[in-house]
């Protein structure tokens, strides 16, 4: 039983390098997914952060306006 498995080997071996090559793709494209999605996310972050700063300056403004109105004896509607 001393068979010569060069052939299988060899097979085996063109079809796992395959497999190595597309995983090693899939890696990069998930790098850029990631990267992508941590790019997204900064941005994301940055302009929530500008919002709560927007609310704050509104609110502060409001705040101005009904002191005014009071010393001024207006009545503000809504």
């Amino acid at each position: 039983m001393d068979k010569d498995f060069s052939e299988l080997i060899e097979y085996l071996d063109e079809k796992f390098v395959a497999v190595d090559k597309k995983f090693e793709e899939m890696k990069y494209d998930f790098n850029e997914l990631q990267t992508s999605v941590d790019a997204y996310a900064k941005k994301a972050d940055n302009y929530f952060q500008e919002m709560v700063m927007l609310a704050h300056k509104v609110d502060r403004h409001e705040k101005w306006m009904h002191q005014l109105a009071d010393k001024l004896g207006v009545k503000l509607e809504y």
